[in-house]
């Protein structure tokens, strides 16, 4: 099959697998550009909280837009399957736990049922798409598309699993802008992209300098707060996206790389050992009122 790019998206959904932290954020940015969405997610409270997200968040995301008068805002639908929910979509982007055995079945499934024209995106801020494309037939249209927090921050790197074609990069880059993003395109296979490499450098000296007892987590925010400008130090920032997913990545940095030290990734794993997974469960490097 010849790739050609999505036709005629303005009427089209945008499918989102997983509703957790960044999946509801990637449903709201779109819903507020004036996409249709659909966000799929196994778990009953995950797409009500999801729902409930997107109804606070997409107005006022939407006021910031300023997209053109004619785009109405997107309707937000959830689905306990991706059966129901992948029909029609110009896109579908995964956002479920940094798993393999998890995001390679649901890629051969996506590639099976969705559009042929649909593009389909990892949101993976660890794996490259590379590592998704097992049980894939159409590996052209197979992309990274790692989002860093939004609203908060819109920026989105997209990086080729080796066998994307240029067109679909090229297609994102210009198309994602209409929804506020700012897209940025990985030229090569880069563990990390070009954020989320030099981020995880930060991210790990800040665990051992908390690991070997020079410092605290909140000093450390604190002095990188006062000498970098930064909103939210290291720590608060790991608190947010969830001490479960920050170990999910050191565990994969560490497999890559087995020369790191395991410093960084034995901080964090106490934390979750103990239950405490930062902001959504009330407690993590900071505690947090329900």
């Amino acid at each position: 099959m010849t790739f050609r790019v999505p036709a005629d998206i303005q009427n089209r959904p945008v499918v989102v697998v997983g509703g957790g932290t960044l999946g509801r954020r990637i449903a709201a940015v779109f819903a507020s550009g004036g996409s249709a969405v659909r966000l799929v997610d196994l778990s009953e409270q995950q797409r009500h909280d999801a729902t409930e997200y997107v109804a606070q968040t997409a107005p006022e995301l939407r006021e910031k837009l300023n997209p053109v008068p004619s785009r109405a805002a997107g309707q937000l639908e959830t689905f306990a399957s991706i059966e129901e929910a992948v029909s029609s979509a110009w896109l579908v982007i995964e956002a479920i736990p940094e798993r393999l055995d998890l995001k390679r079945p649901l890629f051969g499934t996506m590639d099976r049922i969705a559009d042929p024209d649909a593009l389909l995106a990892t949101n993976s801020s660890s794996y490259a798409s590379r590592e998704v494309i097992t049980e894939v037939q159409h590996a052209d249209r197979v992309l990274n598309m790692h989002f860093a927090m939004p609203p908060a921050s819109m920026a989105v790197e997209l990086m080729s699993d080796g066998q994307t074609a240029p067109e679909a990069l090229e297609f994102l880059e210009r198309e994602l802008r209409a929804f506020g993003l700012l897209p940025f395109i990985a030229n090569k296979e880069s563990t990390g992209f070009i954020f989320n490499r030099i981020w995880a450098a930060i991210k790990r000296e800040s665990l051992a300098v908390v690991g070997e007892g020079v410092s605290t987590p909140q000093d450390v925010d604190g002095i990188m707060r006062v000498n970098m400008g930064l909103a939210a130090g290291p720590f608060q920032l790991m608190d947010q996206v969830g001490l479960d997913i920050v170990l999910d990545i050191e565990e994969h940095y560490l497999a890559e790389s087995p020369w790191i030290p395991t410093t960084a990734r034995d901080l964090v794993k106490s934390y979750v050992d103990a239950g405490k997974l930062g902001s959504k469960s009330g407690e993590g490097f900071y505690k947090y009122e329900a």
